[in-house]
């Protein structure tokens, strides 16, 4: 297990300075020019220019000035310095204010495709073909066809602002309450995945060997389900939930623009939309590393759910 960790931590590290490049060329590549883009309609004088230009190495063109860029962005990044937004905010202490709100936005997220997405799926595998079965794999068709960008919205007007359940906004400084309205919209393609797969791999082992046998010997239903399928069924659905709590960090931007959420994906849509290269690199490395820190945390689960999984 500790040579595999140890394997893994390394594939980390490629995979990390290898998304980061990737990110970072083609942010800057496809840059106009950010210094006008930064101020809209307002002129730049020559020496706001100078200054913006020399402070983030902007007039270093060519191969040889991207990899000078690169690897002076690489060198702060080590020592734990995401640098500074086109606004001469401190990227570190964005981040910092906006952690905590999208970790509490996908916690709720991910704990609606845990208690429902999941429980749905044992009881829809243990009742294939039941009336619940049908309505439940209609209903999450109809969900995975719907993408977040029109369900926010009619989540917002139907259930924040004409029925009133929930606030139509988060604010800017946004409670528990005031984000379980996104949570759900934000977990609710989370959930349909997680019910369909869940419903697949109970299914699945309930028509193996081992339940055959497990019923020859007398043991109640109950046993069988708790003690031996559903162990064995979460093994895909972890794996799922692992990488989609990643996901979720990452892909919160739609949800937090539609309920003015100030967290790193608005941020993130605030830097692509300003063209602030800096903004865009600093969020999207810190999520590279926590989707890897996820993926290596799911695959050590495995030995934990199947004591037969062992890494060489």
């Amino acid at each position: 297990m500790f040579r595999y960790i140890l394997r893994r931590l390394l594939q980390m590290v490629l995979a990390f300075f290898g998304t980061t490049l990737i990110v970072y060329a083609l942010t800057f590549a496809g840059q106009g020019d950010p210094i006008q883009a930064l101020a809209g309609e307002r002129p730049v004088t020559p020496a706001q220019r100078a200054y913006l230009t020399e402070k983030y190495h902007l007039d270093a063109t060519g191969v040889g000035g991207f990899f000078y860029r690169y690897f002076d962005y690489v060198k702060n990044l080590l020592k734990g310095n995401l640098g500074e937004s086109l606004t001469g905010r401190n990227i570190g202490d964005i981040l910092q204010q906006a952690w905590p709100v999208t970790v509490r936005l996908a916690l709720i997220a991910l704990a609606v495709a845990i208690i429902f997405g999941v429980s749905a799926g044992v009881i829809a595998g243990i009742r294939r073909a039941s009336i619940f079965d049908n309505s439940t794999l209609v209903l999450t068709l109809l969900v995975l066809g719907i993408p977040t960008i029109v369900l926010a919205p009619l989540a917002q007007y139907f259930l924040g602002v004409k029925w009133q359940l929930f606030p139509p906004t988060a604010g800017s400084d946004p409670t528990l309450y005031a984000l379980l309205l996104p949570g759900i919209v934000l977990g609710s393609l989370s959930l349909a995945t997680a019910l369909r797969l869940t419903r697949a791999s109970v299914a699945e082992n309930l028509r193996a060997d081992y339940v055959r046998t497990a019923r020859s010997k007398g043991l109640v239903k109950r046993r069988i389900v708790v003690v031996h399928v559903l162990r064995n069924s979460l093994i895909p659905v972890v794996t799922f939930l692992g990488v989609e709590l990643g996901n979720l960090m990452s892909g919160a931007i739609i949800t937090e623009g539609v309920f003015n959420i100030p967290g790193v994906g608005f941020n993130l849509f605030r830097g692509i939309r300003t063209e602030d290269g800096p903004l865009v690199v600093g969020i999207v490395s810190v999520l590279v590393v926590v989707y890897l820190v996820s993926n290596l945390v799911v695959d050590v689960l495995y030995a934990v759910l199947d004591p037969r999984i062992r890494y060489e």
